[in-house]
């Protein structure tokens, strides 16, 4: 489908909480569409009824919404190729799956779930591996084996039946994947996979391929686990005389220790979110964490999914969206497995953070300002921003210092032991003295008179610093000292240290 325009799709399953891996294969699939000029479909995956979530299909297309993922075509956006959820095209499978019948290439199967599982123990006994295919279909009950005067009693009758896709015997199925380059798989491991099951639902496999081929699906980008599937789904394009689509299958995301994908068990063992926002499960009731819950924004969870799995050939990590959509390629995708690291998540949302100015995280910051119900004027959230933005990944870390809004009620211990001196006291008095006549009260004009006190009583910034920001706020270490005495203002200042020599010499 080289010459065919540029059509890719996101085809999750409704059957819980978006992964932040299903949400790199989307990306990676809008990234490709908009690089190239084409198409993005999202389509939505619900034959399996029996794992159906109650809210999934809401939290994927919110989850892509927030993560600025938009769709072209596709169920929520409308289209000429719909509808665009599977379980509105039933129809349409079956007289699919009649044509495979009727060509050969898939037949009638009436064993039971029970008379399959009898034939697995028995191989398990003989230590063996027992598979429906091109071995065993003719021990079996289908309409290869029995006479067709019984395939049409058990057609007629109402028996329950699923359709079989009829496997070559000994075929080697070759296709080249945008990935991972010339791949080639043996039918002899493959099995006679069931494309229509008993209650008249397509399975994944028939379904999938229908709707590629009518949707026009050029590019089939997705992970890697769905690698094994694809000989049977580019042999079902050959049985209908379709062209197959160029496939691209994406690695997989892995624990940050360990071996593995990364699961919902190791965010919540680890203290770190795997879905994109927070999923509250219907049944139980059990909450997961969200990276938008968490406090990370959108481009810097964008930015990090994108390199779990590309490289741009360059040192560059931080993309906008523009050189996203200009530098993406499938060629540049790896082939191993993609090690997630929290600590980088983090990364990745500082530098978002950083790379703001101080007034537009201002602006942000007055809601959660609001519902901690600190009254901060405009000029405090900018001092406050100011003070904590170097020292912040998160946008509600900024309010983090709570000693910027409550007096201390203990002081660092160690500072204490080491920092506090017989006469710190006294200097501090002094100090107290000196600030009390400062005008205005400052950032600048406040450190320019410290340092006057300090060249006039020929006393270091150590014999003086520690103990004065001990008093302002019960720590040892912090944003600068002046800019903290300028945010807390002269009254402020001056009341914590008096109550804060109180508070010490009490205490000996």
């Amino acid at each position: 489908m080289a010459d065919s325009p540029i059509r890719v799709r996101f085809a999750p399953s409704p059957t819980g909480p978006l992964h932040m891996g299903g949400v790199r294969t989307a990306l990676y699939n809008y990234l490709f569409a908009r690089h190239h000029g084409g198409t993005f479909v999202l389509r939505i995956e619900d034959t399996d009824r029996t794992r159906f979530v109650e809210g999934a299909e809401e939290y994927i297309i919110e989850a892509l919404k927030w993560c600025g993922i938009e769709p072209d075509e596709g169920v929520g956006y409308g289209g000429e190729f719909g509808p665009y959820r599977q379980s509105d095209r039933m129809d349409m499978y079956i007289r699919f799956v009649d044509q495979l019948v009727a060509n050969g290439h898939a037949y009638y199967a009436f064993d039971t779930p029970e008379e399959i599982d009898a034939k697995r123990k028995a191989a398990e006994e003989q230590k063996e591996v027992w598979q429906y295919d091109a071995t065993t279909r003719n021990e079996m009950k289908n309409s290869l084996s029995l006479p067709s005067e019984e395939v049409e009693s058990h057609l007629v009758g109402g028996s329950p039946v699923t359709v079989r896709f009829k496997m070559p015997a000994d075929e080697e199925v070759v296709f080249e994947d945008a990935v991972r380059g010339s791949v080639r798989i043996s039918t002899k491991v493959l099995d006679d996979k069931v494309l229509l099951k008993s209650d008249k639902m397509p399975t994944y496999h028939l379904a999938n391929v229908v709707d590629d081929h009518l949707m026009r699906i050029s590019h089939v980008i997705r992970g890697e686990e769905w690698l094994s599937s694809t000989p049977l789904h580019v042999l079902l394009y050959r049985a209908f005389g379709w062209e197959a689509p160029t496939f691209a299958h994406l690695p997989l995301i892995l624990k940050p220790t360990g071996k593995g994908k990364l699961s919902k068990r190791d965010g919540e063992a680890g203290g770190f979110p795997v879905f994109p926002l927070e999923w509250t499960d219907p049944k139980s009731g059990a909450t997961a964490s969200g990276y938008r819950e968490s406090g990370y924004s959108a481009e810097a969870f964008i930015n990090m999914l994108l390199m779990l799995g590309w490289n741009p050939g360059t040192e560059q990590e931080r993309f906008t969206d523009d050189e996203m959509i200009k530098s993406f390629s499938l060629d540049r995708v790896v082939k191993s497995g993609a090690r997630f690291n929290p600590e980088k998540a983090r990364w990745f949302n500082e530098q978002v953070l950083r790379e703001q100015s101080d007034a537009d995280l201002a602006a942000q910051l007055k809601p959660l300002a609001e519902e901690r119900n600190l009254n901060l004027t405009d000029e405090q959230l900018l001092m406050v921003v100011t003070m904590m933005k170097e020292r912040s990944a998160f946008l509600h870390e900024l309010l983090a210092a709570d000693y910027l809004f409550n007096a201390p009620e203990s002081f660092h211990e160690k500072t204490v032991k080491k920092k506090w001196k017989e006469q710190t006291p006294a200097i501090m008095a002094e100090l107290m003295v000196v600030l009390e006549g400062v005008e205005p009260f400052d950032e600048a004009t406040v450190e320019s008179e410290f340092k006057a006190f300090l060249e006039k009583k020929e006393l270091g910034f150590g014999a003086v610093g520690p103990g004065f920001r001990l008093l302002l706020t019960g720590e040892g270490g912090g944003p600068s000292l002046f800019a903290i005495a300028a945010f807390l203002g002269k009254e402020e200042t001056l009341r914590r240290m008096q109550v804060g020599l109180e508070k010490l010499n009490t205490n000996g």
